[in-house]
């Protein structure tokens, strides 16, 4: 395979991973395999630690692609928890409040997604990498600040209600999105919809463009077949992968 003129990697992101942490394995195989000091490996698409499923990895010139590739379409699976909130809008931070959900019904959620179709407005989550000022929203909540943030525009194109759960008051959604769109944000505004809160509880992105879940490879897996795959070093290309990008 030739990692220099580039190849676009599907991989299967794991729980608790970064989305740099899965880069910076790649990286560290591709970059010994090639007898270099930085190998130039990139991703088409941040997943929080707290998510999995489908990252491209492109490597050497198919990092070219990666503005191309993130402007794809995506598709999630995502678990809401409703009657309670926490600040971060899933499970990195503890619940804060929670709400009375008697009466809640797969027909009320149903009702309650149909404004949420379409070309809508959204406020990214405050724990995000957005920035306010300069700085990035995430720091200033963790300081204990609120940091305000404007409204953008996104497009859902599909919104499905999977299935409810009325005794543990769970949702499952299938959610196929443009890039800009936090699925914590519409569990959030989910919730206050309802009337009753909401926050994510699980998330896993199932395609990114044509590239689907199921054309993924384990990360490990791939770690591993890297560490002995045939590879080619063209010779014009060699210097400049010798110095660190």
């Amino acid at each position: 395979m030739d990692f220099v003129s580039g190849q676009v990697l599907l991989v299967d992101k794991p729980l608790h991973w970064t989305s740099f942490d899965v880069v910076k394995r790649i990286r560290g195989v591709l970059t010994r395999r090639h007898g270099c000091k930085r190998f130039k490996v990139g991703h088409a698409g941040t997943l929080d630690p707290l998510a999995t499923g489908v990252m491209l990895i492109c490597t050497g010139r198919a990092t070219k692609q990666i503005d191309s590739l993130q402007a794809g379409e995506k598709e999630y699976v995502a678990t809401v928890q409703l009657g309670a909130t926490t600040p971060s809008f899933d499970l990195e931070t503890e619940i804060d409040q929670t709400f009375p959900t008697d009466g809640l019904t797969a027909e009320a959620i149903e009702s309650a997604l149909e404004q949420f179709r379409g070309p809508i407005m959204q406020v990214p989550p405050v724990f995000s990498a957005v920035k306010v000022d300069g700085k990035r929203a995430y720091k200033m909540a963790r300081r204990g600040e609120a940091p305000e943030l404007a409204a953008k525009p996104i497009v859902i194109s599909e919104l499905e209600l999977l299935d409810f759960d009325p005794a543990t008051c769970r949702a499952r959604l299938r959610v196929a999105c443009s890039k800009g769109t936090y699925i914590r944000s519409l569990a959030r505004d989910l919730g206050e919809a309802l009337g009753c809160g909401g926050h994510l509880t699980a998330l896993r992105r199932t395609r990114v463009g044509n590239a689907s879940i199921f054309d993924c490879a384990d990360v490990v897996s791939l770690i591993e077949s890297l560490k002995t795959v045939e590879i080619e070093i063209p010779n014009d290309n060699q210097p400049s992968h010798n110095k660190a990008n």
